[in-house]
């Protein structure tokens, strides 16, 4: 799923201010903010700052294999609900048991994670997100 957000500010003879989110199946944009302030000819300069990030979803089997991972990392019960969402804090997981997961995430997919990027996961998503973008620049050497 994606999300594709946008914000614009301006300043001059007129004020608008819009927001636009929408989603779309197997893409996602996020934090796109875009503000403009200006004044007429003679006035105060204009400041203009934007933001821009895209992120892909990852692949519904990438995401499943890093549920199955975390269900069996922290021995979860096959009752509990594990979503993109899930943070792995609220699921219990200390910093200890985080490792444990980018090992096991690691192991399976045949990848390596970087000591800065493991720090960044807490999420099922963000894992899996993760996981394909190594896959992709490993695709691409």
């Amino acid at each position: 799923m994606a999300t594709i957000s946008a914000t614009s500010v301006r300043f001059g003879s007129s004020l608008k201010l819009s927001s636009r989110t929408g989603q779309v199946t197997g893409r996602s944009i996020t934090s796109v903010k875009f503000v403009s302030v200006g004044w007429a000819k003679n006035g105060f300069p204009s400041l203009r700052s934007s933001s821009f990030r895209v992120s892909c979803a990852a692949k519904p089997e990438t995401v499943q294999k890093v549920c199955e991972i975390v269900r069996k990392q922290l021995v979860l019960s096959p009752e509990t609900e594990l979503t993109p969402e899930s943070k792995f804090s609220a699921l219990g997981a200390d910093s200890l048991d985080t490792v444990e997961i980018v090992m096991g995430l690691e192991e399976e997919f045949d990848i390596s994670v970087e000591e800065d990027n493991s720090q960044n996961i807490t999420t099922v998503q963000e894992a899996a997100d993760l996981i394909e973008s190594i896959i992709q620049k490993k695709g691409e050497a």
